[in-house]
């Protein structure tokens, strides 16, 4: 196990009708005039926008609202966002919705104190040395970003989608009700299902020996989501299930289940370039790319993926051919997502093999070399994995 360091300051308040609580938090975290940034009309027609107003007025806290978060944020709400937060004097973000909404509202408090572009920040051209604080009401499992580090933005005129990191990203709170899910279509829900899981396997996944406690830990999480992610789907109001999933989503990215151990992420860097270009669901590119990614990197790790297969889908392990009870895990993998209704290729993707030269070559670098550290990556195993993800 590698040395490490973590820092985890959200509060976190979990449970039926917290969302009446948001007035108290922000007011104990130090906002007094807030900016709500949410996504699209079903913050409004469910009342959950309201009863947040209502809220920050019983505490005496300003409030304006930004809405109009798209799934793979833009860069230019974010930078409305920053207009607004200047112009206002916003001393306090508030992301309503799923990943798409807080982690833009992550983005706008960062460039509220920026002198500079913000999508310097996100590039990794410019430091992040401050950002407003930030409050969340989480009404998608699927991202972490209620207790992670991490903002996701998309520039639509450049046709990137990068990622920041830092602990200025954390939210001061979050509030979770699992009832706040219950109306989620079945398809944003498998599609938050397969996040949770590509962030666990993206830790798990690793060259690191001696990591038997986040080992374990990762284990269990993902079989907990596959145990509940079913029910989700054909019992929408199962408050246990949704409360599972729901926590499972925090856990899998709030930097606990990958201490002591060197992650991977080159999955999400792929993935990135498939929403970039087609603006597709995040999850489903999770779920079109992990397994093929998974049987790239066999070779030379068949105990890792073997161990994978055996402990999470209850594979039996042959230990004269580990690499057979790898393929095995990989399938149950694969199946388990298309039992939720998730892609499993290119085609059903809507992703046009011609244009995997481009997407390989735009694909985010560690250290502007390769992607990824389970297998590193160069362009062309890039390229390989997208081609292997045309296959039917």
């Amino acid at each position: 196990m590698r040395n490490f360091e973590i820092y985890n300051p959200t509060y976190f308040v979990f449970g039926r009708d917290t969302q009446g609580r948001t007035g108290e938090l922000v007011k104990r975290f130090g906002g007094s005039k807030v900016l709500i940034h949410y996504g699209g009309g079903s913050v409004v027609r469910s009342g959950l926008l309201r009863q947040v107003e209502e809220s920050l007025d019983a505490a005496g806290i300003a409030h304006v609202s930004l809405g109009g978060v798209q799934p793979n944020p833009r860069s230019g709400l974010v930078y409305e966002g920053i207009d607004i937060c200047k112009r206002e004097g916003i001393d306090f973000l508030l992301g309503i919705g799923g990943g798409s909404a807080i982690d833009s509202a992550k983005a706008i408090a960062a460039g509220a104190v920026f002198d500079g572009d913000f999508w310097d920040i996100w590039m990794g051209e410019a430091p992040y040395a401050n950002a407003l604080p930030l409050g969340c009401v989480l009404t998608l499992p699927a991202t972490g970003t209620e207790g992670s580090n991490s903002s996701v933005i998309t520039n639509e005129k450049l046709h990137l989608k990068r990622g920041s990191s830092s602990d200025f990203n954390r939210p001061r709170f979050a509030i979770l009700n699992p009832e706040l899910t219950y109306t989620l279509p079945a398809w944003h829900t498998a599609c938050g299902v397969a996040d949770i899981m590509a962030h666990i396997i993206e830790r798990y996944f690793t060259n690191t020996p001696d990591v038997d406690v986040s080992d374990r830990l990762c284990e269990s999480v993902l079989q907990t989501v596959i145990k509940y992610a079913p029910v989700c789907l054909h019992e929408p109001d199962n408050y246990e299930a949704r409360a599972a999933v729901m926590w499972a989503g925090t856990l899998a990215h709030n930097g606990q289940l990958g201490v002591g151990r060197q992650e991977d992420w080159s999955s999400h860097q792929m993935g990135h370039e498939l929403s970039a270009l087609y603006d597709s669901t995040h999850g489903a590119t999770l779920s079109v790319l992990i397994p093929h990614w998974l049987r790239y990197c066999l070779p030379g790790h068949e105990m890792r993926e073997a161990q994978f297969a055996v402990r999470v889908f209850d594979c039996e392990m042959d230990f004269e051919h580990p690499e057979r009870t790898a393929l095995e895990g990989i399938e149950r993998l694969s199946a388990f997502w298309k039992s939720l209704g998730l892609p499993l290729t290119f085609a059903e993707l809507g992703a046009k093999e011609e244009d995997i030269p481009l997407m390989a070559k735009k694909c985010k670098r560690n250290y502007g070399t390769h992607t990824g550290a389970f297998r590193p990556l160069l362009e062309e195993d890039v390229a390989a994995i997208y081609h292997m993800c045309c296959e039917k």
